[in-house]
């Protein structure tokens, strides 16, 4: 893939999503753009803006859960959250903000997938194992064992898990504004640098 045209035309995407009614469904669409753009800019070595875009993609989806009255679109502060830890910034916030929704007591498998990687990203591994182990079918499970390694500082146990969830995306079919990155991986594997760190 052309990764500056891919970034060239997220912007596009962005700037021409700008002009309109800024609604929660609009809000999503400019959380994506800005994703796109700031993973392309990535994987094209220009780290310092894809940081900007990432950061911004985190505040888009934020928005966007503020727009809306439901409580069940988990994958916005996911994605917030994911954004943010491949940017190499504070994630800290995002996973508050998911704990104070319920993350974690969700019904759906989506949302304790947020309320789990919310607990990691604030350290809370007992937490998070108890809520990882409801993650079963048809929750993907290699996430689910990356995230049960994470809690458990299981270094091989995630190194392997996460090879998995690599493995995956270049299996799938399509990809989220066709940017055939493998986003939950790097996100897991900031998480996991940043813990070991001590960040």
């Amino acid at each position: 893939m052309d990764w500056r045209d891919g970034y060239e035309q997220a912007v596009a995407r962005y700037e021409a999503g700008k002009a309109r009614e800024l609604d929660e469904r609009q809000l999503v669409q400019l959380g994506n753009a800005a994703w796109a753009a700031g993973l392309c800019l990535l994987m094209d070595g220009d780290e310092a803006g894809a940081r900007d875009w990432l950061v911004r993609a985190a505040g888009r989806y934020r928005e966007s859960w503020d727009a809306v009255a439901s409580s069940e679109a988990w994958g916005r502060p996911i994605a917030a959250m994911k954004a943010l830890l491949i940017a190499g910034e504070d994630a800290r916030g995002a996973a508050e903000w998911a704990l104070d929704m319920g993350a974690p007591n969700a019904q759906s498998p989506i949302g304790r997938y947020a309320g789990t990687l919310a607990l990691l990203v604030l350290g809370r591994n007992e937490e998070a194992t108890e809520v990882a182990a409801t993650l079963g079918d048809p929750f993907p499970a290699d996430v689910a064992a990356s995230l049960r390694a994470l809690a458990a500082d299981d270094g091989d146990g995630f190194a392997a898990a996460v090879a998995d969830v690599r493995k995956s995306y270049e299996n799938r079919d399509g990809y989220l504004e066709d940017i055939p990155v493998p986003d939950t991986a790097l996100a897991l594997e900031a998480l996991d640098k940043g813990r070991r760190l001590g960040v």
